[in-house]
């Protein structure tokens, strides 16, 4: 089969389809090219570097991992099955998901009912949105998919531990003064996003994903291991998350930004497509159980339900997310 194919109708001509979305307010020259600047996390080391990582959730909002446990091999599969899933039809990509909770999408970072964007802006991604906690009572006819759905409830089990584990040191260090009984960090609420970005030979026709953040409590990203694409904001410059294998990108959602009282950052982040290869990342979000009130002292109190309602309210009305701003107090 022809690779192209393989992509939804949309995208395999981006540069006839795209419409450019309203100019990013940031500056949007080429990011700066340091050597990895990005922090580097010890999960085996928190308490002793505690203040680095408090110094990275606040300055930076994202991270890289290093030793999280998770085995170098199950990255790998996850990778491998992911581009031959890909690599299938569009249209039997399409027909797997009918009436099953993964879902397939393309155009859009936000999953749509319709699984297409919401607006006239398209977004060179597609991908599969897996919740993990449906996955035991999923079987697929389709061979890749169900030998996803086999790595992917192992994986989940491990990202599980990483975020609880992340969670609960951030929680500590913040001196946080939470209700027991309220699940701030819901292992149900777990979902694994699964893309692939097309290369285009002129990337100035759109991006992988427009500059945005997440509405996660955490973000943990599996990237691509050869090919780069991730940009992070800091300082008003855009920076490039480099590709290092067996190591794990965390980035702060707004969930987690609120909860901290706005000492720690909701990290505004891109993807840049490449111009000779396609990009595979697979990431896992976390949110708070849907009916628990988010309490601080710089917004009005809310449960993740709402938010996401305004959330989409705003990307049906305005054509993208206003986030955190709807609940500021005055």
């Amino acid at each position: 089969m022809n690779n192209l194919e393989s992509y939804p109708p949309i995208l395999r001509h981006p540069h006839h389809h795209y419409q450019p979305p309203n100019p990013d307010p940031v500056n949007n020259n080429d990011p700066i090219q340091d050597p990895d600047p990005v922090p580097v996390i010890d999960l085996q080391c928190l308490d002793q570097d505690k203040n680095k990582f408090d110094e990275a959730c606040k300055d930076w909002g994202l991270f890289r991992l290093v030793n999280h446990g998770v085995p170098l091999t199950l990255l790998k599969q996850l990778q491998d099955l992911a581009k031959e899933l890909f690599s299938m039809s569009f249209e039997s990509k399409q027909d797997a998901c009918t009436a099953s909770p993964v879902a397939y999408f393309w155009g859009t970072p936000a999953l749509t009912p319709s699984g297409t964007a919401l607006t006239g802006d398209i977004n060179l991604v597609e991908g599969f949105n897996v919740p993990l906690s449906q996955l035991s009572h999923f079987h697929s006819q389709l061979a890749t998919l169900e030998s996803i759905r086999l790595l992917l409830m192992d994986y989940g089990t491990h990202l599980s531990r990483i975020a609880s584990t992340l969670f609960e040191a951030m929680v500590k260090k913040l001196d946080l003064n939470m209700k027991p009984s309220n699940s701030y960090l819901s292992k149900n609420t777990g979902m694994v996003r699964i893309y692939r970005y097309p290369h285009c030979c002129d990337t100035n026709v759109g991006w992988g994903m427009e500059a945005h953040t997440d509405s996660s409590v955490l973000s943990i990203l599996n990237q691509d291991d050869e090919v780069s694409g991730l940009q992070v904001l800091k300082d008003d410059q855009w920076l490039t998350v480099k590709p290092i294998s067996n190591t794990l990108i965390v980035n702060l959602g707004d969930m987690m930004q609120a909860i901290s009282n706005d000492i720690y950052k909701s990290v505004s982040h891109r993807v840049k497509v490449d111009n000779h290869k396609e990009r595979i990342s697979i990431c896992y979000f976390v949110f708070p159980d849907e009916d628990v009130v988010i309490e601080s002292s710089k917004y009005k109190p809310f449960t993740y339900n709402e938010f996401r309602a305004q959330v989409q309210q705003d990307v049906k009305v305005l054509g993208y997310k206003v986030g955190l701003a709807r609940f500021q107090l005055n």
